[in-house]
């Protein structure tokens, strides 16, 4: 992961262009945002466009979801059809990652999600972003877990299956090459 929270202008305009092209490709996520209105948000905030990189070079395909206009933010959801390539093979969270004794993985999802400034999805995030299309029909991706289920060792996780969304449950501590994680981004 980059550490500095800045791209270079050059990577901004190359983001952009990709984000915008994204963007046109699938106006049914975002009928009534008008993409001149959401550039501008992202070039004044450098931060978020750091991040929207992350989601993108580890292969989320961030695109624009939803206006919320309670607090005027523009929200992203990761859009690629399967989880994320590049935040596979994570446990859930440090706890879970520490409990491991043996082959632990490289890191674990909410660590990762924290490093990029993102949030992982809800349940209920992950449902609507199933209303654009089928998404994990052959992945599956963590959604944040209730403090209630992951204190007694669980984690909550998702995939579209027989034209279905399933909710499953693990140990924390797992990890599979068909699991990642899904963030969401506010700007």
């Amino acid at each position: 992961m980059n550490n500095k929270k800045e791209l270079s202008p050059e990577q901004s305009k190359d983001l952009l262009g990709v984000l915008k092209n994204r963007f046109e490709k699938h106006m049914n996520r975002h009928e009534e945002v008008k993409w001149a209105k959401v550039q501008e948000k992202l070039e004044e905030n450098p931060e978020k466009l750091w991040s929207l990189d992350e989601m993108e070079i580890t292969g989320g395909e961030p695109d624009v979801i939803g206006y919320d206009q309670k607090t005027g933010e523009y929200i992203f959801y990761d859009c690629s059809a399967e989880s994320p390539k590049g935040r596979r093979s994570l446990c859930y969270d440090r706890a879970a990652w520490e409990a491991r004794k043996e082959h632990k993985p490289e890191n674990n999802v909410v660590d990762v999600a924290a490093e990029m400034g993102v949030e992982l999805l809800t349940e209920d995030q992950y449902r609507e972003l199933q209303q654009f299309g089928k998404f994990d029909t052959k992945t599956s991706s963590w959604v944040k877990t209730p403090a209630e289920i992951r204190k007694l060792g669980g984690a909550i996780f998702c995939d579209f299956r027989y034209g279905n969304i399933f909710m499953y449950h693990n140990g924390a501590e797992s990890y599979y090459a068909a699991r990642g994680f899904r963030g969401s981004l506010r700007v």
